[in-house]
């Protein structure tokens, strides 16, 4: 209900209202530990990455179209999410867009300014399997 009153003061304002999915995901590259097949008494060789390089994608998807938003950052925090937000407003200025997250602290940073053409939409704790996007990080 609350959304539809708030919606009802912005709309005016904006020629359409979209819904997007918007979730953080981690990927990486570290080497893992196998077994091979060698002639008896020789040693295998296989090189061994010790270090553990990483990103986050940030991404927004309206599953209706599959229009899609996608930023990589290094870390995960408020001021990565805020970037994101600013990114994603800019890029879809004329629609008042509501985007569905998790519950994750950096999402209700105290620190964070919203921008006036987006609404968060917060599910349920502990319900990743909820927000679309989330079929689609484990396809990558």
């Amino acid at each position: 209900m609350l959304l539809k009153q708030h919606a009802a003061t912005v709309k005016p304002k904006f020629k359409r209202l979209r819904y997007f999915a918007q979730d953080e995901s981690r990927f990486g590259l570290k080497t893992t530990v196998g077994r091979l097949i060698t002639s008896l008494g020789v040693k295998p060789l296989g090189n061994w990455q010790w270090q553990f390089k990483a990103f986050w994608i940030y991404g927004a998807v309206e599953p209706t179209t599959g229009e899609q938003f996608f930023l990589q950052f290094t870390h995960v925090d408020s001021e990565c999410y805020q970037l994101f937000l600013d990114q994603f407003s800019q890029a879809y200025p004329d629609s008042l867009n509501v985007l569905q997250v998790d519950n994750g602290a950096f999402h209700k940073a105290k620190d964070l300014v919203i921008p006036d053409n987006i609404v968060l939409l917060f599910q349920p704790p502990y319900c990743p399997e909820l927000n679309p996007i989330e079929r689609l990080w484990q396809h990558l």
